[in-house]
């Protein structure tokens, strides 16, 4: 080994000497030209890193993302949704990242054919074929009823749509805006990159935002609106619903709610498959299939790419402020229906049949938060009065009703 380096640095000597003895290189000029050149290297270094392209809206959307980070490990605000969301809003608003092509948007980066998969609405329907496979329906065949306030709930997607379009939006971007408030991420995305694509980003961040924030946003509405008197109203059981029924009510479902809205196929269709994939006890593999490894991995992708999707440079205007604004409207006003319709409904049932009005908040479709945080409120009441079970049958049934909403939304406005 030494008499090869010995060789080696024989032979570079003569190089050097005989290029020098040619005069094709002058000791002192080939040192100026790679002064200059190691400082035209570092000069370009400096040009590619992020202090360069320094912007406060980059370290407010920075900051945001920390605060999703946050609030989802030490609060434990639907960790599954806001980690992934979080850490993508960090490492979408990096300054700079545009100038080497690696953002969400920017074709031809990994992330930009991740991002397709929203883009194209390919991940909403397979997060719905989760959903189908880890929800039970019995609670809703049991109390057919309870499905009123899933739909009342929905009642703030439209009342959203209005205000959206008072506010200056075109109808397919109210459309999109008015989503949000079914609370239900995958239908907002979905809806969203059919008819106001430009403001998916900004839709999708705050329909999850409100998704999570449902333990702050529902608990002062349900005390405001519900008086204690009939937050303490105790719930007979539901009855045992058959291994048939189960079977059967994702194929009927189905094929009623795809006559009412076809468009919404695309979602119904997967979450009743899912649904059937775990009832007919014949494709177990399958159903674990779509409830754990694929579902989670969608998550994932979905809630990384949206969130790397927002660039503050397009996230931070005018228009995300007012769809924020208009969000969390949606979402009070589909709470506060949900709750007002249950009091409603009690006015028309005998005394023995009435239902908390506390688990009509659970209507916004944000599963199975909603419907736990029925439970929560109810305990706080009266603390052998669990209300969880009943509180899922209207939280299923605003899944179904915001894909219906979807589903009218599109055959309107597409």
């Amino acid at each position: 080994m030494k008499r090869f380096l010995t060789v080696l640095v024989a032979l570079l000597s003569v190089g050097i000497v005989s290029v020098l003895a040619q005069g094709v290189v002058d000791p002192a000029t080939a040192n100026a030209s790679l002064f200059t050149e190691l400082l035209d290297g570092i000069k370009n270094f400096l040009n590619t890193t992020a202090f360069a392209h320094l912007d406060y809206r980059n370290l407010i959307m920075i900051v945001v993302g920390f605060i999703y980070v946050m609030l989802a490990i030490f609060k434990g605000f639907e960790p599954l949704l806001l980690v992934p969301i979080g850490f993508g809003v960090i490492v979408g608003n990096v300054p700079g990242a545009e100038a080497i092509g690696v953002y969400a948007e920017e074709q031809g980066s990994v992330l930009y054919y991740l991002y397709q998969g929203v883009k194209l609405g390919i991940y909403p329907p397979l997060v719905f074929l989760g959903i189908g496979a880890m929800t039970d329906f019995s609670n809703l065949i049991a109390n057919p009823k309870l499905m009123i306030l899933g739909a009342a709930a929905q009642i703030g997607i439209f009342s959203t749509f209005a205000g959206a379009l008072y506010l200056g939006f075109s109808p397919q971007e109210a459309g999109s805006i008015g989503i949000i408030g079914g609370a239900d991420g995958p239908t907002a995305i979905y809806v969203t990159g059919i008819l106001a694509p430009k403001y998916l980003g900004s839709i999708a961040i705050a329909a999850y935002s409100y998704m999570a924030l449902v333990p702050i946003i529902q608990p002062p509405l349900m005390r405001l609106l519900i008086p204690k008197k009939e937050r303490a109203i105790r719930m007979k059981p539901s009855r045992v619903v058959t291994q048939k029924e189960k079977i059967m009510f994702p194929i009927i479902a189905f094929i009623i709610c795809s006559f009412i809205a076809p468009d919404a196929i695309p979602l119904l269709g997967t979450l009743f498959l899912g649904n059937l994939l775990k009832e007919s006890g014949v494709t177990k593999r399958l159903s674990d299939v779509a409830a754990n490894a694929m579902n989670s991995s969608v998550v994932i992708l979905l809630g990384f790419t949206v969130g790397a999707s927002t660039q503050a440079s397009v996230f931070l205007t005018e228009e995300s402020i007012k769809i924020f604004f208009l969000g969390a409207c949606a979402f009070c006003i589909a709470t506060s229906c949900g709750l007002l319709f249950a009091r409603l409904m009690n006015l028309f049932l005998s005394k023995d049949h009435k239902i908390n009005p506390l688990i009509g908040s659970a209507g916004v479709s944000a599963v199975p938060m909603a419907a736990r945080l029925s439970e929560v409120e109810g305990l706080k009441t009266d603390p052998k009065n669990h209300l969880l079970m009943h509180a899922m049958a209207p939280n299923v049934a605003g899944v179904i009703g915001s894909a219906i909403a979807a589903g009218v939304l599109l055959s309107f406005l597409r």
